[in-house]
């Protein structure tokens, strides 16, 4: 196999970016820069995942910060039915959205997993 950037704090780093990308920029509107991604380096959120102290309590303070946005976010929303008008998505409601989401993160688990298989040698848990 091809070498890869992929690690569990990549995955951390990645669904806060995930996160802020659909809660605060595209349904909210924000004008919210990106965490860790960049033109120039839009895999930045696995390649800047180092093992440093310091790394790992930013990605996760940043993910946390982006999941109590979501939480108030979906709080706030008046019906899991409200849509919302998302650039090259078209018409999307906010149940759409969070299946999406639970798809997204159900994906990255299984990938979690493949890399804890690498670490531990346990499979079929």
């Amino acid at each position: 196999m091809e070498p890869s950037t992929m690690s569990l704090l990549g995955l951390v780093r990645h669904m806060a970016e995930v996160e802020r990308n659909w809660f605060r920029r595209r349904l909210s509107g924000l004008d919210a820069p990106a965490l860790f991604c960049t033109r120039q380096e839009p895999d930045a959120d696995f390649d800047g995942a180092v093992a440093d102290p310091k790394v790992v309590q930013e990605a996760w303070r940043l993910w946390r910060e982006e999941v109590a946005f979501t939480d108030d976010f979906v709080a706030r929303t008046a019906s899991l039915g409200a849509t919302f008008e998302i650039q090259r998505h078209g018409r999307m409601s906010l149940r759409e959205v969070l299946v999406h989401m639970v798809e997204e993160y159900a994906r990255h688990n299984g990938h979690a997993d493949l890399l804890r298989e690498r670490i531990d040698g346990r499979v079929g848990q």
